[in-house]
């Protein structure tokens, strides 16, 4: 066989990192990676990306050598993508934040309200469910962490770790901190309003976690390669049939019922800008999936079915 010559250039400077001679055809991008890693140690594979062009997209680990539209001289080039961290670890300290934020706002320490013993417990039920519903939330996301997530990239980069935890921990003390409140009020339709609410809460839980074991049943085999997800036996995942990331339509519902639930302004805010970020991911996702499969359901929406 005919081997391969690859040069790897910065992506920045243009300057020669090294060069890999008698490199086999059928080669992978992850073990051009380890050979890189090999002379340049503190680069592990995770913070490196390989791209045919200096502004392209990182190539994918699976993709082969002789696949690409290269010659027997492949020049590719690398960006630093810095430290990284597992995607699980990123995901058990975003969940386990607001678990224990907002039970120091339920208890009613005194250095947050500065409260004497009369005030330390709600005479509204509603806020002890509330606490109940929002513990179960995050404790639902850390056993999916932890026994039903499977990730198609292993790492991010470590400094996204301190925006999202400001996001979580931050809205989670935000919300806490009005919901738990000596002069909060419960809803205004009462009992009506929050049983409407925590049956949609209910159900909108199942729902997510039903799509995300249907998600990982994709991956059962450790295969990274994606697949059309589509409904199962589980009415759950019906939601398939008209949107591509029915697991995002599950937990924007989730926090529609928590706002309902609660009647509060911050929960609403939090709630809108959760829709809005999720809506830009489904969006990414349901272009990827159109541009990676031509047979791909012409009729789903990314999520919010024949809307958005």
């Amino acid at each position: 066989f005919v081997s391969y010559q690859v040069e790897i250039l910065d992506w920045q400077t243009k300057k020669q990192l090294c060069f890999l001679d008698k490199v086999e055809p059928n080669a992978t991008i992850r073990e051009i990676r380890l050979m890189f890693h090999k002379l340049y140690p503190r680069w592990y594979p995770a913070r490196q990306s390989i791209k045919l062009d200096p502004k392209g997209k990182s190539l994918r680990d699976e993709e082969i050598l002789q696949h690409l539209p290269v010659g027997t001289t492949a020049t590719l080039y690398f960006k630093d993508l810095g430290p990284q961290i597992g995607w699980t670890t990123v995901f058990l300290i975003e969940y386990t934040g607001p678990l224990f934020i907002y039970f120091l706002f339920y208890f009613r320490m005194t250095f947050v309200y500065g409260l004497d013993e009369r005030f330390t417990s709600s005479p509204h039920p509603v806020v002890n469910l509330a606490c109940i519903c929002h513990s179960f939330h995050y404790i639902k996301r850390l056993i999916e962490t932890v026994f039903v997530h499977r990730f198609s990239r292993g790492t991010m980069p470590l400094r996204k770790i301190v925006k999202n935890c400001l996001y979580y921990w931050g809205f989670a003390a935000w919300l806490a901190y009005y919901i738990n409140h000596p002069l909060y009020t419960p809803p205004s339709y009462g009992k009506k309003q929050i049983n409407f609410a925590v049956i949609m809460f209910l159900l909108c839980e199942a729902g997510n976690f039903s799509i995300h074991v249907a998600l990982s049943d994709l991956r059962r085999n450790g295969s990274k390669t994606r697949k059309i997800p589509y409904p199962t036996k589980n009415p759950f995942t019906w939601l398939f049939f008209f949107v591509s990331c029915p697991n995002y339509t599950y937990e924007v519902g989730t926090w529609i019922s928590f706002t309902i639930m609660t009647q509060c302004v911050p929960v609403g805010l939090f709630t809108l800008l959760c829709f809005i970020q999720m809506t830009i991911w489904a969006k990414d996702k349901h272009c990827t999936y159109l541009r990676e499969f031509k047979d791909y359901p012409s009729h789903r929406m990314p999520i919010i079915p024949f809307l958005l």
